[in-house]
């Protein structure tokens, strides 16, 4: 059995219009008995090249795909439970409400190698789209007030509720990291992504149920998992350079672009533009003063990294490392080493230094 639901959404109003094959007879045809039908419907809603693309993961003619046009759990939640192998939603991610919760959903759905697909207007495409569409200034105008519309104010405690209380979470703005971080924090792998006109589809594979382990926030500080002395889990304090839920997508990033020459993710397109600047100075590294204060980390030492960096450090190196305290400012600015293996061995210079000369040291370095 496919189903597709065909929505039409305005602000303050939802119309509706279904197909399934439990309406035995519409006009004297049950119009899924004719898969071209269905074909049909996706191809319109859609577009040709949208439809190619899916086709290589979903096969519209078989029983295992359901298909929707929804932006409401109401339509997931009547599946049950692994009915489906891949579940289709012809309908952008922007105008769902509760993103998580409809996510969440539909990982419930599947079995563990399910398929969830749809779509998303990114922010970037979004700004193209306002600033092709008007005359400068106006477009410039235009672009800024949406931007606090529709990005500054949903992530503001003080006007979130009102926003979603008018609009509802229709047309919200989204960045391609949000939308992707949010996937991966609700139990889904990504295994592709395509833009297709204004538009990026995403194919996501369920491979667990879905977790927050990492404490995603919105706000302008936010704190990191990082191994500290004696392999402790700490807290490290930073000003946000990314979008949000972009901490669950370093594995993702790595595997498709590597690190970079300075030990960091390559082509990081988590990273704001104003993200961009504060590391470049390091304004961002300043909240880690709260974590000198708090006795976990001192001003000099080895940077605190994750587990998933630490995993691919040398034995030796990282036997010396859990015996430390982290430190804000790291051995490899002082010995000018930023490519990767560099940065691992000027971490081993200075903690065989350190060893050797424990309380010299970090004032050299300094």
């Amino acid at each position: 059995m496919n189903t597709l639901s065909l929505q039409k959404t305005h602000r303050n109003r939802l119309t509706k219009m279904s197909f399934t094959n439990n309406d035995r007879q519409l006009k004297g045809k049950n119009l899924f008995e004719d898969k071209v039908n269905l074909n049909k419907l996706v191809k319109e809603q859609v577009g040709e090249e949208a439809y190619s693309y899916l086709s290589q993961y979903v096969n519209f003619e078989q029983e295992n795909t359901f298909v929707e046009a929804t932006i409401t759990r109401f339509n997931i939640l009547k599946i049950h439970p692994g009915r489906y192998e891949n579940i289709v939603n012809l309908f952008k991610v922007n105008d769902i409400r509760w993103i998580n919760k409809f996510f969440e959903t539909v990982n419930a759905k599947l079995n563990n190698g399910g398929l969830f697909i749809s779509y998303v207007e990114t922010k970037k495409s979004r700004k193209a789209r306002i600033l092709n569409k008007h005359p400068f200034p106006f477009n410039w105008i235009r672009y800024t007030g949406d931007f606090f519309l529709h990005r500054a104010l949903p992530k503001m405690n003080f006007s979130k509720r009102v926003y979603f209380h008018f609009t509802k979470g229709y047309n919200r703005v989204l960045t391609k990291a949000e939308t992707l971080g949010r996937l991966v924090s609700c139990g889904f792998e990504i295994k592709d992504i395509k833009e297709i006109g204004k538009l990026t589809y995403f194919v996501t594979e369920k491979v667990k149920s879905p977790v927050y382990d990492l404490n995603p926030s919105y706000g302008p500080l936010f704190k990191m998992r990082r191994v500290g002395k004696d392999g402790k889990i700490i807290q490290v304090y930073k000003f946000r350079t990314m979008h949000p839920y972009a901490e669950y997508l370093q594995d993702y990033v790595l595997r498709i672009n590597g690190y970079s020459e300075i030990g960091k993710p390559a082509d990081d397109f988590r990273m704001t533009n104003w993200g961009k600047f504060m590391r470049k100075y390091w304004l961002d590294e300043l909240p880690q003063l709260i974590n000198v204060l708090k006795g976990e980390m001192k001003l000099v030492g080895i940077r605190p990294l994750s587990k998933r960096f630490l995993a691919e450090y040398p034995p030796d190196v990282l036997d010396m490392r859990l015996k430390h305290k982290p430190g804000c400012v790291p051995p490899y600015v002082a010995l000018l080493k930023q490519e990767v293996e560099e940065y691992i061995e000027s971490e081993r210079i200075y903690l065989t230094e350190k060893e050797k000369h424990p309380y010299t040291t970090d004032i050299k370095y300094f």
